[in-house]
């Protein structure tokens, strides 16, 4: 029972936090003029709210179990998606619930995907609300993949494990200590992203809204065309560097803080990231050479953004890159799954489980050739055990699994083959846009139905907790043990 107290006693600390950075939009709100009482009202519901949750769960001597540590896990996204979206209910954009939670939890989550259809003239108060989000959601998730997720053996995650002797009795003191350093370089990266933008021509309100979901590789945009707004190789250049910085796992920044110089070289997944991202640009930019009449260095940039964008999920856009053919489809779709590193705030499936999978594919065949042989897998100089590898495996088969699910539910909505599939890839590899006429890179996801909406809310959660951190909640035997 204690472990649940501490459960809402940390729910309750996020959401006073989360009402606190509500109360951030109202400068923009006075700079630019825009009178409303929307984020005062909805940060006093939320501060009040969760200091009820704190004053009724104290404790003395704060400590979690399994079940509470992955509740809280749960909890956590979900609440401060459902206080997140007060905001947009109590806006004059009339949004109804299901839009609201589905902004909300698309900025929370990272993912990207929008239900408002004219950003160029939407309030600027819900614009930096919208980045604050995805801001908090990008460090929220690297916070977990670092202290959390790695103690509850989800999908080999255990691999990041600071020290190989925490329990979950540890979980609240360690997340407060690498909260705090995991917090500091995020802002630093955030603060030379907003400069970066400026000297590149953002105005400032642009280049802060901007550097927080680039940072955050959520992708939310203050206009319709994106970043292809801009018409500004210099800005798509930033986007590309800090988007990279973003994705590479942040337990590597502590390891270069602590004195490993040469981390960002010997990291198998950052070198993995890296000749991705080579070879998917080489692949898509020779398509386009071969395909349109544009210059070699405008196919070069369109090639270079959209990829890392896709494969990181940010999901920003440059241009209609559903207009180019059915290869890029596709492609950006197998990206989609792909993913970034784990421990930073990409998403998907993530590099290091997609090498490791080719490591036992290889190790199979070896094994074929050679029946006798034992052929030990290595994975950045650690030993692969069964029961890792079996965790990856089936995180992998869990999350295809569930993605042909929910493409078949939001086919039963009414959704067209395209959006439907596009739809739960984005949705479970929290990217952003879609594929297809609707939900594609200059639409958005206002008019699907909301069932469509909740299924979309659903897989997003799903994507960003990593799959079995709320699927075993719905196991009663879980609750048992």
């Amino acid at each position: 029972m204690n472990s649940y107290k501490n459960v809402f006693f940390v729910q309750g600390t996020l959401l006073v936090i989360l009402g606190l950075f509500m109360l951030l939009p109202i400068i923009a709100e006075t700079v630019y003029q825009e009178k409303s009482s929307i984020f005062i009202n909805s940060s006093a519901v939320t501060i009040f709210i969760g200091i009820l949750l704190i004053l009724s769960n104290l404790d003395k001597n704060p400590k979690l179990n399994l079940q509470g540590a992955f509740l809280l896990s749960s909890i956590s996204w979900l609440a401060i998606a459902i206080f997140g979206s007060l905001p947009f209910l109590f806006s004059d954009l009339n949004f109804s619930i299901s839009e609201a939670f589905f902004e909300s939890m698309s900025g929370i989550t990272t993912t990207g995907s929008t239900v408002i259809d004219d950003l160029d003239s939407a309030p600027k108060g819900i614009l930096i609300w919208r980045a604050i989000l995805q801001w908090l959601g990008g460090i929220g998730i690297i916070v977990m993949a670092i202290t959390v997720l790695p103690l509850l053996n989800v999908g080999g995650m255990e691999m990041f494990r600071i020290e190989s002797s925490d329990t979950t009795e540890k979980i609240l003191p360690k997340t407060q200590e690498i909260a705090l350093i995991i917090f500091l370089i995020y802002l630093t990266l955030t603060i030379l992203c907003i400069v970066s933008y400026c000297l590149a021509g953002m105005n400032l309100f642009d280049g802060i809204t901007h550097a927080m979901t680039t940072i955050a590789t959520g992708g939310f945009s203050n206009y319709n065309d994106s970043i292809g707004f801009f018409q500004n190789s210099n800005i798509e250049i930033v986007s590309i560097v800090f988007i990279i910085l973003g994705s590479i796992p942040f337990i590597s920044y502590i390891k270069f803080i602590n004195g490993k110089k040469k981390i960002f070289f010997q990291d198998v997944q950052i070198r993995g990231l890296i000749y991705l991202i080579i070879f998917s640009v080489l692949i898509m930019f020779i398509y386009l050479m071969l395909s349109n009449e544009n210059t070699f260095l405008n196919n070069l940039r369109q090639s270079m953004f959209n990829v890392l964008s896709i494969l990181s999920g940010t999901g920003y856009v440059t241009t209609d890159f559903s207009a180019w053919g059915t290869f890029p489809l596709v492609f950006f779709l197998f990206l989609m799954f792909i993913g970034g590193c784990a421990g930073s705030t990409t998403c998907g499936i993530k590099i290091f489980r997609v090498q490791i999978l080719g490591l036992f594919i290889l190790n199979q065949f070896k094994k074929l050739a050679y029946p006798r042989g034992i052929f030990p897998i290595n994975y950045n100089n650690e030993k692969i055990s069964d029961p890792f590898m079996m965790s990856v495996i089936t995180f992998i088969f869990v999350y295809f699994f569930i993605f042909f699910i929910i493409s078949i539910l939001l086919s039963l909505t009414g959704l067209e083959f395209m959006s439907a599939i596009s739809g739960a890839a984005t949705a479970i590899s929290n990217v952003g846009p879609g594929l297809g006429s609707n939900i594609g890179p200059n639409g958005n996801f206002k008019e699907i139905s909301d069932t469509a909406k909740w299924i979309l809310s659903f897989g997003m959660i799903l994507g960003r907790l990593e799959l079995f951190a709320i699927l075993i909640l719905f196991v009663p035997a879980f609750w048992k043990n």
